[in-house]
């Protein structure tokens, strides 16, 4: 272990799920607050029309201070530094949205300096309005900027919680050729060799290995929470399931659902498979015994376990621990 820990900045929360509401959709705030999404966030950004974005915004104030959210973490997506609409939206929820807001989302993060200006806003907000809670940011990677300058962005505010990665905004800011928000491409492959015997085959890559991997590597890095974003065709059950096993695999805590039907899918897949809980749990009472018995490292049906052991098993009997507090 280094002589410089990494310290997590929050403590220990569900993040499997994100469920995305717009904030011009008045009629699904109170469906989202009772349903089954570990995280709601509240959108003023993209979901919303322009013409609609001062409307959407009173009433997301009107949310955080009206409706029952019960034990969720409540999150708000604002508009983008390059806006005129972005000051009015921090100003808006710190000032009037009480203390339920857990924390801000800010899009299209480019330089540490973007977060800087919107952790001055919040501050001076927060000590006008005597806000008690400190509210938390929220930074989604989406452009190559953003990930070329990721850990400077990661250094930049003592508030920042979680970093996402959204695709399709990348994809565009890279020129990367395809529309998929998420998902394969037809056309991003190799082939196999070429032998007399067989044909040559098509084995499909995953155009987002590289930026899901760099931004897991930086959060982690930093103490922050990596959550993969949005897969755009929410009819495509299997295509969910595949992407969000990679990037939970990669170190992502939890997958964005932009339509209901992907929450159940994201809590599922976020969720410890029980024979990784119940080995998890063998490992530390075998770790334990071994202690006991003034031994380091032991073996458990055929496989040495160790210190790392102990903190890989720790981290999924924490989890699971808080599921089952949730759903009690």
């Amino acid at each position: 272990m280094s002589f410089t820990p990494i310290e997590r900045r929050t403590p220990p929360r569900l993040y499997r799920s994100k469920l995305f509401v717009p904030g011009s959709q008045t009629k699904f705030f109170e469906k989202a607050a009772a349903g089954p999404a570990d995280v709601v966030c509240l959108d003023l950004e993209d979901a919303v029309a322009p013409g609609d974005k001062d409307k959407a915004r009173d009433n997301i104030v009107a949310a955080l201070n009206d409706v029952n959210w019960g034990n969720k973490l409540v999150t708000v997506r604002i508009n983008g530094l390059d806006t005129n609409f972005c000051y009015r939206d921090v100003i808006a929820l710190v000032e009037k949205g009480g203390e339920r807001l857990d924390a801000i989302m800010v899009p299209k993060v480019g330089t540490g300096a973007d977060l800087y200006a919107i952790d001055m806003l919040i501050t001076q907000a927060s000590s006008f309005a005597g806000r008690k809670k400190q509210i938390g940011l929220e930074v989604i990677i989406e452009s190559a900027m953003g990930l070329g300058n990721i850990d400077e962005i990661c250094r930049a505010s003592k508030r920042l919680e979680t970093l996402h990665f959204g695709a399709a905004d990348y994809a565009a800011s890279q020129g990367m050729r395809t529309t998929n928000i998420g998902g394969g491409n037809a056309d991003y492959v190799m082939l196999t060799d070429t032998a007399p015997d067989r044909a040559r085959e098509r084995h499909w890559n995953d155009l987002w290995h590289f930026p899901l991997f760099r931004m897991c590597q930086a959060a982690r890095a930093h103490g922050i929470v990596p959550i993969d974003g949005p897969f755009g065709d929410y009819s495509d059950a299997d295509g969910f399931r595949v992407q969000a096993n990679r990037t939970a695999i990669l170190g992502c805590e939890g997958k964005w659902a932009i339509h209901p039907s992907q929450v159940a899918l994201a809590n599922e897949i976020f969720t410890p498979p029980e024979k990784e809980v119940k080995r998890a749990e063998a490992i530390l009472a075998a770790m334990k015994d071994s202690h006991e018995k003034g031994l380091g490292a032991v073996s458990l049906n055929g496989v040495l376990i160790d210190a790392a052991s102990i903190r890989q098993a720790q981290v999924i009997v924490q989890q699971m621990k808080m599921i089952q507090a949730r759903t009690a």
